[in-house]
């Protein structure tokens, strides 16, 4: 018997008020960020000068700072200003007989998404329990929606050398535009971005952004939840434990492009815009 079946069957014994997290708008977005430039620190910068070659390894997101703002003229809506920052791995070759010196670089991508937040202009005071002696009084928030973003491992889709002006996306200082808890992920300086030789990459990223403020909500309450079965300290033998382990068979055999489209049909809702990278 299924879980929601059990819950079902079982009586709404009172309604319950809680203080929670409301989603108001979300917008998914799937983005082919073409000709990014790869910023190097000063050792880095003397690889890539003496490159003949290069391979995309990797990529990883290493933040994402938002910030919401409201939109004039049209109340509830608030922008969301996104600023991704991705280190990207390479491997670059600087001679046919010597094996490839991997670097690692930083690049910069930056959009806007316009959602719907709701209106609340209240600011927030709580305090926070201290046992024989006074509370602490936690610092007034506002009811301004926050940006929520989630994105997924991105794509390294191509690298390539080439000049800085054929990059789509050069920062005139960027020794200045980068935060330091980014640059800390580097070792040595940003140099100076007047090299005769740059990286340009393409990377694919999905992201999904929500705007959501606190709310206080009623829902239903069946009863409290107190767990179904003991704490188990078993220590039987590992072996024992790695024979009930299911054979991954997905690992070995994927599955063909008509069990993909099945799988994609089946959990793809209809597609629509919603205002992301406009």
């Amino acid at each position: 018997m299924s879980d929601n079946h059990d819950v079902s069957c079982k009586k709404i014994k009172e309604a319950v008020c809680i203080d929670t997290s409301r989603v108001y708008d979300s917008c998914a977005d799937k983005d082919c960020l073409a000709d990014m430039r790869v910023y190097f620190t000063d050792a880095a910068q003397s690889v890539i000068d003496n490159a003949t070659s290069i391979r995309c390894r990797c990529c990883e997101v290493i933040n994402v700072y938002s910030e919401v703002e409201k939109v004039p003229f049209n109340r509830g809506f608030y922008s969301v200003d996104l600023t991704f920052f991705f280190s990207v791995t390479l491997d670059v070759y600087t001679s046919s007989n010597c094996p490839p010196e991997t670097v690692c670089g930083l690049t910069v991508f930056s959009k806007k998404c316009i959602l719907y937040g709701s209106e609340g202009n209240v600011k927030i005071f709580s305090s926070e329990y201290s046992e024989h002696e006074a509370d602490e009084q936690l610092p007034a928030v506002s009811s301004n929606p926050r940006a929520k973003i989630q994105v997924a491992e991105p794509l390294c889709l191509d690298a390539k050398i080439c000049r800085p002006c054929d990059c789509c996306n050069n920062l005139r200082d960027i020794s200045c535009g980068i935060p330091h808890c980014v640059k800390r992920r580097f070792s040595g300086q940003f140099c100076h971005q007047s090299d005769e030789k740059a990286v340009r990459v393409t990377i694919g990223i999905f992201t999904i952004v929500q705007l959501e403020r606190d709310v206080q909500m009623l829902i239903p309450a069946y009863d409290f939840c107190m767990p179904c079965k003991e704490c188990s300290c078993d220590t039987e033998d590992p072996c024992d434990s790695f024979r009930k382990i299911k054979f991954p068979v997905g690992e070995f055999f994927p599955p063909s492009e008509q069990c993909a489209d099945d799988y994609d049909d089946k959990f793809s809702g209809p597609q629509c815009s919603c205002g992301c990278g406009k």
